[in-house]
């Protein structure tokens, strides 16, 4: 097979993108199109085992669980809580409440996984409210889109299920491997949050005049986060302790966050209706996803691209530090065309027959694909977390992007370390 086949699959690929096609068709069209015209398989008989096959997966099955639990949880009052429990410990910090967007997106993140749902749950609760007491919108904006991105990093994390299935590897240990990245990034985005305020108080000035809050005051309103501490402990404690599966560790999310809504007084026959219909509209779509993308592997494994790629990529005898290098270039200009999740599905089957070869960990390569797909949430044209922030603020989109974008730098200085230091990603799960 010469040069100008795998130019001619791609070409496709690209051109039913370009044409505004959903993934999953694009997916399974392209796949038929490389077997039909390039192999002697029976497509369709390869198709209708593959999707049958990927469909059955039993790691499939924490993913609609997942998402069904940032469901429930979004339509109940835990943003509320999140901010009148945080906001008390946050007011002597520099950047006062920007604090609040992070680590309220991070606690937020540990029980949701999705990004776009974290960016809007806390968003809509805290941009209002720095509005109103003056603060720099460009900074409010800038904090939530960046923080938004931990739904993908810290566990339990859609994108991680989905890489997980791609590329085989162990979903529980790749939420462990999530966590001490996922602290870094919060630490890197308060301490340029602390400096940036330094450099200028205006960026966090608040208007309004509170009574000092006592101690006692700031333990009271902190026992608002003991539910939401207690279901992160309940989901990835059982996880790290062996106790439960992934899956398994999901259906107690579940639970918890039907108690936690409950609890709350948000359960209601309407918004738990809302949510089995938004769980069910995310969950199929991703699943179809998934599904077409593991026949598209299957595909491209009948025409040898993935093979042929890794062996030119062998013979170019490229370092793994430019070989990284080169990824992360793709991976950032396919996020400006494609969500994470998209990303995922249509580069694994290929690269990780490169990535294996370069002898790097699978567990620490799923960490670096997910800061890579954070930073495509907040690449225009198409990162998702900039039109939920410009939903709420309904500020131009370039607006939104010009705050969000010291964020994906920040992002990119947490891809080198994680790099330098493969360690972070990799030290927990060894530890199972």
């Amino acid at each position: 097979m010469d040069g100008g086949v795998i130019t001619l699959i791609f070409a496709a690929l690209l051109l039913f993108l370009a044409a505004g096609f959903w993934i999953a068709p694009t997916l399974l069209v392209t796949a038929l199109i490389a077997m039909s015209l390039f192999t002697s398989a029976p497509a369709g008989q390869v198709m209708a085992t593959t999707i049958w096959s990927a469909s059955t997966n039993w790691s499939l099955t924490a993913l609609p669980l997942f998402i069904w639990m940032g469901e429930i949880l979004f339509r109940s009052r835990l943003s509320e809580d999140l901010f009148s429990g945080l906001s008390v410990w946050t007011t002597r910090l520099p950047g006062r409440l920007l604090h609040v967007n992070i680590l309220g997106c991070a606690i937020f993140a540990a029980v949701c996984g999705s990004s776009a749902a974290t960016s809007a749950t806390v968003g809509r609760i805290s941009m209002p409210a720095l509005k109103a007491r003056g603060y720099n919108e460009g900074m409010a904006i800038g904090t939530l889109a960046g923080s938004g991105t931990l739904g993908l990093m810290i566990p339990p994390s859609i994108m991680m299920i989905v890489y997980g299935i791609a590329a085989e590897v162990s979903i529980a240990r790749l939420f462990i491997a999530g966590i001490l990245p996922g602290i870094l990034l919060v630490v890197l985005f308060m301490g340029y949050v602390v400096v940036r305020s330094l450099m200028n108080p205006d960026l966090a000035r608040d208007v309004t005049v509170e009574a000092e809050t006592t101690f006692v005051e700031k333990l009271r309103r902190s026992t608002m986060l003991i539910p939401i501490v207690l279901l992160i402990g309940g989901v990835i404690g059982s996880i790290y302790a062996g106790i439960a599966t992934a899956t398994e560790a999901a259906a107690v999310g579940v639970f918890g966050a039907f108690v936690l809504s409950a609890a709350s007084g948000g359960l209601t026959r309407a918004s738990f209706l809302q949510s089995i219909v938004g769980g069910m509209r995310t969950s199929c779509m991703l699943t179809f996803i998934l599904v077409c993308a593991a026949f598209l592997s299957n595909a491209m494994g009948f025409t040898g691209i993935p093979q042929r790629l890794a062996a030119g990529v062998a013979g170019l005898d490229l370092s793994p530090a430019l070989l990284l290098a080169g990824l992360t270039l793709l991976f950032v200009v396919l996020g400006c065309f494609l969500d994470g999740i998209s990303i995922v599905v249509l580069t694994t089957p290929i690269v990780m027959p490169m990535i294996q070869a370069a002898g790097f960990d699978v567990i620490w390569f799923g960490v670096y694909i997910v800061i890579v797909c954070e930073m495509a949430q907040i690449t225009p044209p198409v990162g998702l977390n900039l039109y939920v922030l410009q939903s709420i603020t309904r500020r131009d989109i370039g607006v939104v992007s010009r705050a969000t974008f010291p964020f994906f730098l920040l992002l990119l200085i947490a891809l080198i370390v994680v790099t330098l230091i493969p360690g972070l990603a990799t030290f927990l799960p060894r530890q199972m």
